[in-house]
């Protein structure tokens, strides 16, 4: 059998709580900590307002405003997976680059939905 792992928290209401604490702890840690998620964090600043602007109807508003977010959780997970690989070691090692270098991959899928979804959403619908 299974025993409870002595590193989980509580449960109920105070778990809603720790776990919004540690989130707000991890946007600061990564807003301060890493160049990449702040530039992300401006381009949504820029183009989240923006879309409440151009001529879509809302589900495509909807969709150029869940990409951008996309964007930053794809961050979020690329900088905690950098972040475990160098706790782990900070020489380098192949399986550590493959890491690193598909995390960065991951990102770069994101912000090309947003191009693609912007793109698409703001072509005149008679353009094929």
């Amino acid at each position: 059998m299974l025993s409870r792992s002595p590193y989980k928290g509580t449960t109920g209401v105070q778990r809603i709580l720790n776990a919004t604490r540690y989130s707000w702890a991890g946007f600061k840690t990564a807003f301060t900590q890493e160049a990449a998620f702040r530039q992300i964090v401006l381009l949504n600043l820029i183009l989240i307002p923006s879309s409440f602007f151009v001529p879509v109807g809302r589900a495509e508003q909807v969709v150029m405003v869940a990409v951008c977010l996309l964007a930053l959780l794809v961050e979020l997970l690329n900088s905690a997976i950098e972040a475990v690989v160098d706790r782990i070691s900070l020489e380098q090692h192949p399986l550590s680059k493959n890491a690193i270098d598909m995390g960065s991959a991951a990102q770069f899928v994101a912000l090309s939905m947003i191009v693609v979804t912007w793109v698409l959403c703001l072509l005149p619908a008679s353009v094929n």
